[in-house]
């Protein structure tokens, strides 16, 4: 099966580039920006032998699993709302996964739009064994700020990159890793692949997001709307109202997970009843240690 778009995704102009083999899918995105490329257009790959991720971590992505940019023009939108569209990225990838493992909301805005029971503290607590996950459909969930869990498991990553180009343009990468066929042994926190609960391959995984891709770009609006996608992420969050260890550079800061802010940041509410704000940091759930 050949990786394709959906058709909304095609009717919003997005374009693709396939590959057989790249280093990094995000590194052609951005080889390609600053060659004038604007996008959207995204690369996928059937094998990536260079990826990374966060904090320059090698992101393991053999053939079976999914490897795919997007590059988007962020033309119009306000500089310190560009990062929220990363959790544009979020919302749109636990929705694809979620149609993948037959979960899935309604289709269309109006389905993305309503939260499910329980999605505010799934994967705060200890993670189940590989045989329950493959038992029944997992709780798919967000974590900050780039993870998707699995019962509690890491299934998938998404980085964003910016880089200001000549004339001053700026253009954003968002690369989206999955582990569809596989997942990676040996990390220091438990992994899961979509296989364990699903038939859907990585090209029929690629469709689903592209489309759900463009319904949440369009209730962002340019971050015009970031106010409903917070909302719709914090719906799909792990850990909301649960114990949380956050290790930033300087310090580990422990508390409530109480929200994100308007701008993305993590908000922590402290033991004496002070809220700290982080932009940045290694997330644990209670005493699950399933930061990457």
């Amino acid at each position: 099966m050949q990786f394709r778009l959906s058709p909304a995704a095609r009717s919003e102009g997005h374009r693709l580039h396939s590959h057989d083999t790249l280093g990094s899918t995000n590194s052609e995105a951005l080889d390609l920006a600053r060659g004038g490329e604007t996008g959207p257009l995204w690369i996928t790959t059937r094998r990536q032998v260079a990826g990374r991720g966060r904090r320059g971590n090698a992101w393991s992505s053999p053939e079976g699993n999914l490897a795919a940019s997007l590059l988007v023009s962020v033309s119009g939108v306000a500089p310190e709302l560009i990062a929220t569209i990363g959790f544009v990225a979020g919302v749109a990838l636990v929705e694809a996964l979620r149609d993948a493992a037959g979960t899935g909301l309604s289709p269309g805005v109006r389905g993305m739009s309503r939260g499910e029971a329980g999605t505010g503290t799934g994967g705060s607590g200890p993670a189940p064994s590989p045989q329950a996950i493959a038992g029944s459909p997992p709780a798919i969930h967000l974590k900050w700020p780039n993870d998707v869990l699995a019962d509690g498991r890491k299934l998938a990553g998404i980085l964003l990159e910016a880089e200001t180009l000549p004339g001053g343009r700026r253009s954003v990468v968002i690369g989206f890793g999955v582990n569809v066929a596989s997942a990676p042994d040996g990390l220091p926190y438990p992994t899961a692949a979509l296989s364990a609960f699903s038939a859907a391959d990585a090209p029929m995984l690629f469709e689903f997001l592209s489309e759900r891709f463009v319904e949440a770009a369009r209730i962002w609006n340019k971050g015009r709307g970031f106010a409903e996608i917070r909302r719709l992420w914090l719906e799909r969050a792990a850990g909301v109202g649960a114990p949380v260890s956050v290790r930033t550079a300087g310090a580990t800061l422990s508390g409530t997970f109480e929200t994100i802010d308007e701008g993305g940041r993590l908000v922590i509410l402290a033991p004496d009843g002070t809220r700290r704000t982080v932009t940045a940091g290694e997330v644990h759930f209670g005493s699950a240690a399933t930061a990457a």
